[in-house]
């Protein structure tokens, strides 16, 4: 099987590795299958396409919603990277996976709505599949509703032209769409048990995520969920565009 590829935007050590563990955990996939680029750390490299069978973009710091202004020269160049990789994808078609820093991504380059609106602190949330979602390639393998972990400032509240919303959630209205057949977002993270997502609150405590004052209320409402679905979302994409 060709590789998947991740490509990460996130300066902490411990929360980058910690996140390229949990899709490898997620995806039941060996190191050598799940290639990393840490895109915080230097220009992107070339990247051939038909050397991976999928492409995953994981969570970040960053806000696509940002003005410019308010953006680091990093994220600056790391967007515009990104958004000539999309042209590519959106033009075959190939297969992506963009997690919570993917929807406003793929919100924005496709001129959706993205903004604070419909903003989640860091924990559980409840997931619901649309009927589209129900019979979505991907989609399928999952629990009609289910608990997932989200944490975001910014969340796609108008869908680009032509996407597909394939999930719902009570405090945010958009948590997935498929863009063409092959191309998917996600605003909950697939990858995050209830270990990662501590590990991830205690990294960024400070990061406005949540209120750090309230971080007990926050461990123990993430100690009372049971997470288990969203990672059949990861095997399911390994297991259709593995080649």
């Amino acid at each position: 099987m060709k590789p998947f590829l991740l490509l990460a935007t996130r300066s902490e050590d411990e929360a980058a590795d910690d996140e390229y563990a949990g899709f490898l955990e997620a995806g039941a996939l060996l190191p050598e299958q799940l290639h990393r680029v840490r895109l915080e750390a230097g220009p992107m490299p070339s990247i051939d396409l038909d050397a991976y069978s999928g492409i995953i973009v994981g969570g970040s710091p960053f806000n696509a919603s940002d003005a410019p202004a308010v953006k680091s020269p990093v994220q600056r160049r790391v967007e515009s990277e990104l958004a000539e990789l999309l042209d590519r994808v959106l033009d075959r078609d190939f297969p992506f996976l963009g997690a919570c820093y993917g929807v406003g991504l793929i919100t924005s380059h496709l001129r959706g709505t993205l903004d604070g609106t419909w903003s989640e602190e860091a924990g559980p949330a409840w997931i619901s599949l649309t009927d589209a979602g129900a019979s979505d390639q991907l989609f399928a393998r999952l629990a009609p509703s289910f608990e997932a972990f989200v944490g975001h400032k910014e969340a796609c509240s108008a869908l680009p032209e032509g996407a597909v919303l394939l999930a719902t959630g009570q405090n945010c209205p958009v948590q997935a769409f498929r863009v063409g057949r092959n191309v998917y977002a996600t605003q909950f993270h697939p990858e995050l048990t209830n270990a990662g997502i501590l590990t991830r609150i205690r990294i960024y405590r400070e990061y406005g995520y949540f209120d750090p004052d309230a971080m007990e209320d926050v461990i123990a409402a993430i100690d009372a969920s049971i997470v288990t679905e969203p990672a059949n979302l990861m095997k399911a994409f390994v297991e259709r565009f593995g080649r």
